[in-house]
């Protein structure tokens, strides 16, 4: 298993030291088991993510973390003998048989009791035992225990539970009188036969089913791992989301005058998407953000494309140059290509060119700006050949500081890896003096040619959060993530200050982006986006639009840097809001949430439930594992848009951008 090795010390570093468990023992623990072991096979890839998975028999394995401070809030010595009450796949009682003396380890449900049995007896786990048996009842022949650990949640501490517990002994449980949120509590028992009872935090865990403990009828569990209350009656919401909605039947002649007249006096209008590759969400973003621009005098349109490659773009539909991109090539040339070379975003562009030649004189023309991170090396060869324009001297000194980094243009993700690792120097400060420098120079330059500086200046600071980007990328989890929305979003806000007092963006970005984060299972993970950002900077002034499909076709790969393919999309999950709102028999509507016309769609909808997620990689086989997280849809977004099914949009080649120049320097630039 020495394969992942490196990934379970990226885990134990960023998802578990991270978050403060200091035990030695635990942390040595969780670098040696190799949780993989105790998944399906088709699930070893999601080994380490920071979150439960699916096991046999509807189940789930324990988060990493939770597996880590449990363990940690039992106290172990190497001589303790341990009761844990949940074996699932069997990995949590592997973790605890590398600290303590003995684990006997009780599941409910024998299959899978056979199957963990199995597991530790082939991984040579043999001071672990696995019974067949009523959790809740403890195990009285192993009796007494210098700890038990009980790995679902119950009403009460099981009585038969404390009996067990041994003079000294630690019993940890998640304990709530409501099954969807639970309080983590320790009790130990002290040689006066004294209890003494610590509330550890709240937590969310699957329900303890037994004789004292839940009955096991109540309500379903999470696919997750974490139970709450049911969603509310399925029926009932779906007809309340049917009348509620404002329905249409085709994309291109929609009626959308009443949300176009909600977002009049928004600052900031987040349009998001549920994939990367789905013509209507394209063509829907599209119509919306040009009724913002001829009726509320939006002038920026912000997109999840690297800033040098959709500048090159701006040049185009402004009519000022042509579309080359800093060193020569195309623009959006790497992986997905599709993402933007695809004629929904020409039919657009084009548009947009049409539009900036119709204002002439004193009227601003509608920018298209990139707020993506990954074009170090593009971003690099444009502040260069800017500095090679306005002071040679300046462009000598920097090509010696960018020089740290030119080694590792192929691949900036291993400068990452041989950085923190210390093979390599950092480049931080090199990166950063080149900004300082020409921020110092800002008069003498921007009184030159103001556009050409800024653009420079967003370069040198994409180089500089690019460099930390790729070194938090190394470590994995929620550090990168933030990193690169901040990015985003301090873009943004420079857009905007560029554009001077009143200007007014669309934003262009996947849903995981732009719906608010601390309305998702994101935000619980300490993961932000610019959805959030947006909405703390600008509270009211900022609408986040979403979307959602149930089936159809999508353009993307099956891997990272793949080819692209046409795939069928799975019809929604049951639990999902996708399923909700296909079940209303309506093929597209908008639906408001803000200012919904009946007060019961937010509290109705309120209640946690799956939604879907695909990227420019879309794994149909495992979409549940892939695709899925959970939010809160009122709370993530101000209106939703739903279309029922959808199709793949429709690759172009750059040649086809290229013709937007046809027609040269437009009018009145």
């Amino acid at each position: 298993m020495n394969d992942r090795r490196v990934e379970r010390e990226r885990m134990v570093a960023s998802q578990i030291e991270a978050r403060g468990v200091r035990d030695p023992g635990v942390l040595a623990a969780m670098r040696e088991v190799p949780r993989e072991a105790f998944l399906p096979a088709e699930l070893a890839e999601f080994a380490y993510r920071d979150s439960p998975l699916p096991i046999e028999c509807g189940q789930t394995i324990s988060q990493p973390y939770i597996v880590a401070l449990m363990a940690e809030a039992l106290r172990l010595a190497p001589g303790d003998r341990v009761l844990e009450i949940g074996s699932g796949s069997g990995y949590a009682a592997a973790v605890l048989s590398r600290i303590a003396k003995q684990v006997e380890t009780i599941e409910r449900h024998d299959e899978l009791a056979q199957i963990a049995a199995a597991r530790l007896a082939r991984l040579d786990y043999d001071n672990a035992t696995v019974h067949h048996a009523d959790g809740t009842l403890g195990w009285p022949a192993g009796a007494p225990y210098d700890a038990i650990v009980v790995a679902a949640g119950g009403p009460t501490v099981p009585e038969a539970l404390l009996d067990q517990l041994a003079v000294g002994g630690r019993l940890v449980i998640p304990v709530g009188a409501e099954r969807d949120v639970q309080t983590l509590t320790r009790v130990t028992r002290h040689a006066d036969g004294r209890l003494e009872r610590e509330d550890l935090g709240d937590v969310r865990f699957v329900p303890l089913i037994g004789v004292q403990g839940w009955r096991g009828d109540e309500t379903p569990e999470a696919w997750d791992g974490r139970v709450r209350r049911a969603p509310g009656r399925p029926e009932s919401i779906t007809m309340l989301v049917r009348e509620s909605a404002s329905r249409f039947d085709e994309v291109d002649t929609a009626d959308l005058g009443a949300l176009v007249e909600r977002l009049a006096d928004a600052r900031i209008v987040c349009i998001g998407e549920a994939s990367h590759g789905t013509s209507e969400f394209y063509r829907l973003r599209a119509r919306l953000t040009r009724a913002l621009i001829e009726r509320h005098g939006f002038e920026i349109v912000a997109v999840e494309g690297d800033w040098p490659d959709v500048a090159s773009v701006n040049r185009i539909v402004r009519g000022v140059e042509d579309g080359r991109i800093p060193g020569g090539g195309e623009p959006f040339a790497r992986f997905p290509t599709w993402m933007w070379r695809n004629a929904e975003t020409l039919a657009f562009l084009a548009w947009l060119r049409a539009e900036n030649g119709r204002r002439l004189g004193d009227a601003p023309m509608v920018g298209f700006y990139g707020l993506d991170l990954y074009s170090m090396f593009t971003s690099i060869r444009a502040v260069l050949e800017y500095l090679e324009r306005v002071d040679p001297a300046a462009a000598r000194v920097a090509r010696q500081r960018y020089a740290c980094l030119t080694p590792w243009e192929r691949d900036p993700a291993a400068y990452g890896s041989a950085a923190l690792r210390g093979r390599y120097r950092v480049c931080e400060a090199d990166a950063v003096g080149i900004l300082r420098d020409l921020l110092a120079k800002r008069l003498e330059y921007a009184e030159q040619d103001g556009a050409r500086f800024f653009d420079a200046t967003r370069n040198a600071t994409l180089v500089a959060n690019a460099e930390r980007y790729y070194r938090a990328m190394y470590y994995g989890g929620d550090e990168s993530w933030n990193l690169r929305d901040r990015h985003m979003f301090d873009t943004l806000e420079a857009l905007l200050a560029f554009h001077g007092p009143g200007a007014k963006a669309v934003v262009w970005e996947h849903n995981s982006h732009l719906g608010d984060a601390r309305a998702t299972e994101m935000g619980v993970r300490g993961q932000i986006n610019v959805g959030q950002l947006c909405r703390e900077r600008f509270a009211d002034g900022a609408y986040l639009i979403g979307f959602g499909t149930d089936h159809g076709t999508v353009a993307a790969a099956h891997d990272w840097d793949g080819d692209m393919r046409v795939m069928a999309v799975r019809p929604s999950h049951p639990e999902s809001y996708e399923r909700l709102c296909h079940a209303t028999g309506v093929p597209a509507f908008v639906l408001p949430l803000r200012d919904p016309p009946r007060d019961d769609v937010r509290a109705e909808l309120r209640a946690p439930r799956l939604e879907r997620a695909i990227g420019v990689v879309y794994r149909p086989e495992t979409e549940l594992q892939s695709h899925y997280f959970q939010a809160s849809l009122p709370l993530q977004f101000d209106a939703w848009i739903w279309l029922d099914e959808t199709c793949a949009v429709q690759p172009v080649a750059w040649r086809d951008l290229l013709a937007l120049e046809a027609s040269g320097t437009l009018s009145g630039t």
